[in-house]
């Protein structure tokens, strides 16, 4: 399950290299450049290991979880337009709450889909290695290699989002209320109407609030664990969203774009 922690390969950083043939080759190169490798190193150390950031992931079945992904994405849309509210606002308005929300929305209907993934990191071949053997490397592969897979932590974080809510059991209109929320953001810069987008988001909260009560009398902090759990949903990269799901099937596209153009059209 993708819940459970992914035993990925393990870092490397801190096993002691002197053994390697590769490191009494390049002894002399490193001795010379000491001071400076010091000084690096007591940067990467403070901030963790500088080979975590790097690690780049993709989905194990992309032709099963895109097709899923797609669904929600219709999903997500048809959530949005069957709102009269939205279409009350002036259309700047609807484009700012669009390019803002459609990430969380569409990471919510992940979790009310239940649509679970796997993920496998990518093994990228090494530079260094290339060299030593004579193999050809040009510029292409270089930035191939570079923009391929998503970062580990942003996956990662997505499925922890996923995996709270599944804890709660969130129900159908829970899930309405939620994203009622998301979507009518007052704190979007530029918009014309804030407080009429705010009185829409505090109407979605109450209500939320009032449900949770009435089904879940005993158990108090509900409310509270939900709020904290969207908390997460204002981290996730939108870019990460279309990388991980929809680029393996559909190449380059502006999801955005796509949305406004279907949820725009008169």
């Amino acid at each position: 399950m993708a819940c459970k922690s992914q035993r990925l390969r393990s870092c490397q950083c801190n096993k002691n290299p002197v053994n390697s043939i590769l490191f009494r080759m390049l002894n002399s190169e490193i001795t010379q450049n000491r001071q400076h490798d010091n000084h690096r190193h007591a940067c990467t150390t403070s901030r963790g290991c500088p080979c975590e950031g790097h690690r780049k992931v993709s989905l194990k079945t992309p032709e099963i979880i895109c097709k899923k992904a797609s669904e929600v994405l219709l999903k997500t849309v048809a959530f949005i337009k069957n709102l009269p509210s939205f279409y009350h606002l002036p259309q700047e308005d609807q484009i700012l709450l669009v390019h803002r929300c459609w990430a969380p929305l569409f990471v919510l209907g992940l979790a009310q889909e239940r649509v679970d993934f796997e993920f496998q990191e990518l093994s990228e071949p090494s530079l260094l290695k290339k060299i030593l053997l004579n193999q050809s490397c040009d510029t292409a592969e270089v930035a191939l290699m570079f923009h391929a897979g998503v970062p580990l932590s942003e996956v990662q974080r997505i499925q922890t989002f996923l995996c709270k809510l599944w804890s709660l059991d969130i129900c159908t209109k829970e899930y309405a209320y939620l994203k009622g929320m998301v979507l009518f953001n007052p704190g979007i810069s530029g918009m014309r109407f804030p407080q009429y987008v705010q009185t829409l988001q505090l109407e979605a909260y109450h209500t939320l609030m009032e449900y949770t009560s009435m089904m879940h009398s005993v158990k108090h902090s509900r409310f509270a664990w939900i709020l904290e759990t969207l908390d997460i949903l204002k981290l996730i990269d939108p870019k990460v969203i279309t990388d991980l799901f929809f680029k393996p099937i559909s190449g380059d596209i502006n999801l955005e774009e796509i949305l406004l153009e279907t949820l725009l059209i008169k």
